[in-house]
């Protein structure tokens, strides 16, 4: 498993994903309003306690490679409180993402690919690429390979977060897994990150659900939506579908001398926060005195 450090202190990181924004006033699929379910997402990312240190959204920020899709994404991330790494996904178009948040300086780091590394936080994190223009299915050629090996290279015992796009894991949901990682590719990464006990997660977006699953001694992470979410069904012979669970993020705590740890959170009005235990002037009492076994 994954190798972690004592020392530090503790960090928050969000992530979402999957946002699939459109123009202004238009409809995901003629009826998912991504745009309105991604301000709920905002407004609750917003009012976390403690803040996060850092939110990344791992990729189809949007729904069709627009530029006024990107303009209206900026628009909606722009009251977020807090720092914001973007990640490509296959629906992203690189150019237009470079274009329309262009104060994002880092997403032209990787010269034609989207990489990049965040070296300022307690735990390195590094932005790999694996989007194919024109294709659902994600890859990694040897040039991907072999940058994504030399950085790794450079600080071979700091804890690091590989973040992606596509899982390189099967899912058990088939048209995700038939779109996913190729397998090749995924095979040949998994060498990689077998040398580096320091990779602590490799988190990704693509399937819209949280999935979790062991990878060359690490952990593979996907990020629910922060629209509709993929129907859970293992079945094969039944078509694929979305289905509208609220919309959701990934909370990854970092706990110096236990690693990351992830929390699944979804949004909406729910009732609650109740004390488990009666308020009373001077101490908490439990409602229920349960008697211990005979």
């Amino acid at each position: 498993m994954a190798a972690h450090s004592d020392a530090g202190t503790a960090m928050l990181i969000a992530q979402i994903s999957d946002l699939h924004i459109k123009e202004p006033g238009a409809l995901a699929y003629g009826r998912v309003n991504t745009a309105g379910l991604l301000e709920e997402v905002v407004r609750a990312l917003n009012t976390l306690a403690p803040r996060p240190d850092l939110l990344i959204a791992s990729g189809d920020l949007i729904d069709q490679g627009k530029p006024a899709e990107y303009a209206h994404l900026r628009d909606l991330l722009a009251p977020l409180r807090m720092r914001v790494l973007l990640v490509p996904g296959n629906h992203d178009e690189r150019g237009a993402l470079r274009a329309a948040l262009s104060a994002h300086t880092y997403l032209n780091d990787g010269g034609a690919f989207t990489h990049y590394t965040v070296e300022d936080l307690e735990v390195r994190l590094i932005v790999l690429d694996t989007v194919s223009p024109g294709r659902t299915e994600g890859s990694l050629d040897g040039g991907r390979l072999d940058w994504l090996a030399a950085r790794l290279a450079e600080q071979p015992e700091r804890p690091t977060i590989v973040v992606m796009h596509h899982p390189p894991v099967d899912t058990g949901l088939p048209l995700m897994d038939r779109l996913g990682l190729d397998k090749a590719d995924a095979q040949a990464l998994a060498q990689i990150v077998a040398r580096h006990p320091n990779v602590e997660r490799i988190l990704c977006g693509h399937v819209h659900r949280p999935i979790h699953a062991r990878f060359a001694g690490t952990v593979v992470s996907t990020c629910p939506s922060t629209g509709h979410q993929m129907n859970l069904d293992f079945r094969t012979t039944v078509p694929a579908g979305y289905i509208m669970e609220p919309p959701g993020y990934l909370l990854h705590l970092w706990v110096p001398g236990t690693g990351l740890v992830t929390h699944t959170a979804v949004v909406g009005a729910f009732d609650g926060p109740h004390p488990f235990f009666a308020r009373t002037a001077n101490a908490m009492k439990p409602v229920r005195k349960i008697s211990p076994a005979n």
